[in-house]
């Protein structure tokens, strides 16, 4: 099957978005399917939208020789109105990977209001999604009640090979050391780890350690002002690490904390269950199909840096509750699902087209 997939510049750049992609990608062509990457450049979302009347790319769609179109949704700015206008032109049927709703993050009303209006036109054009939570086929669904073929391929967690067993989990928690902190993402807003700054600001600082990794370009401004925000907290920023070198640091990790204000499922909590860690992420997106509250981790509601700092506080003087929790995480790891899972569910279902 020739398959063709339109994303925003490189999936080499590490994204959550970029793996589930990426890992599509090698799973379809390990099954004999052909893969052409259709890039379209990264830039402004209002830049965006005039490729809607690019000829040029309209002419390379209406051209493709494929049996497919895969669209990431993300990619719906420069699609909303130019995917509707090529179907009446070509012979394949659009599939779009949904990963989050734009609509879905916290932006100020007039521009939800806006988004809403350019989604809801992209999503009304497609013939089929895969979703990667149930949170984000309802979130679609709020746009496009009766929803076409679809499937939930629910990402994987075992993208970082991971050494830890319970053994290794009880003899980290009952090192005498501060309680080892870990956010791992991109240095934005959305990601919010300025809450986790000011969480921890309220504590002991001699009782946590913290370590961001995490691209600081994304955002430069908003990086420099959590730099600025240190203070007398133990911190380290790391910007990169290989696959191993991740494994390492994970593996000397307590627990993994995310507040993000909207996660469409958010890979990285499953990630960090696989070394044991607990997850502390906010009620907002699909964190919750992941994270149970008090058994494997905590959910706060998004900001809320009080109840934040009531759970960090709590792991990092109880070390028998860090223990439970941290069995708990591995646990909801090895129980919860692959990348090769979720190349097969999606295989599975692209192949219903031909």
């Amino acid at each position: 099957m020739k398959i063709g997939l339109l994303i925003y510049g490189s999936l080499n750049v590490i994204t959550g978005g970029n793996i589930y992609d990426q890992f599509l990608v090698d799973y379809l062509e390990s099954r004999g399917d052909q893969v052409e990457t259709i890039s379209l450049p990264l830039r402004n979302y209002w830049r965006h939208l005039a490729d809607n009347y690019s000829r040029e790319l309209r002419a390379r769609l209406i051209n493709l020789e494929v049996d497919l179109l895969i669209e990431d949704e993300l990619c719906h700015p420069s699609l909303f109105l130019l995917t509707q206008r090529i179907k009446p032109r070509v012979k394949y049927p659009v599939v779009s990977i949904v990963h989050h709703l734009r609509s879905s993050e916290v932006h100020p009303a007039w521009i939800i209001w806006f988004y809403k209006l350019v989604e809801n036109r992209y999503l009304n054009s497609i013939d089929g999604f895969i979703f990667n939570s149930q949170t984000t086929q309802k979130s679609v669904q709020s746009f496009v009640p009766k929803l076409p073929s679809h499937v939930i391929a629910y990402p994987g967690g075992d993208r970082i090979s991971s050494p830890i067993n319970e053994g290794l989990i009880r003899q980290r928690a009952q090192q005498n050391r501060p309680l080892h902190i870990i956010f791992l993402g991109s240095i934005t807003h959305r990601k919010q780890p300025h809450v986790l700054m000011r969480a921890c600001s309220h504590l002991d600082n001699r009782k946590i350690f913290l370590t961001f990794v995490g691209n600081q370009a994304a955002e430069p401004a908003y990086a420099q002002v959590i730099q600025r925000m240190v203070g007398d907290l133990s911190v380290m920023f790391i910007d990169t690490l290989s696959s191993d070198e991740l494994s390492k640091l994970l593996s000397r990790q307590d627990i993994l904390v995310v507040p993000s204000t909207y996660e469409g499922f958010g890979i990285v909590y499953l990630e960090g269950m696989g070394f044991g860690l607990p997850a502390i992420a906010t009620t907002a997106g699909a964190a919750g199909e992941t994270i149970k509250h008090g058994e494997n981790g905590f959910l706060i509601q998004p900001g809320d840096k009080r109840a934040l700092a009531d759970h960090i506080g709590e792991l990092a003087m109880d070390r028998q509750k860090l223990i439970e929790l941290s069995l708990a995480a591995l646990q909801t790891y090895q129980n919860g699902p692959t990348w090769e899972g979720m190349g097969q569910q999606a295989h599975q279902f692209l192949h219903k087209f031909e």
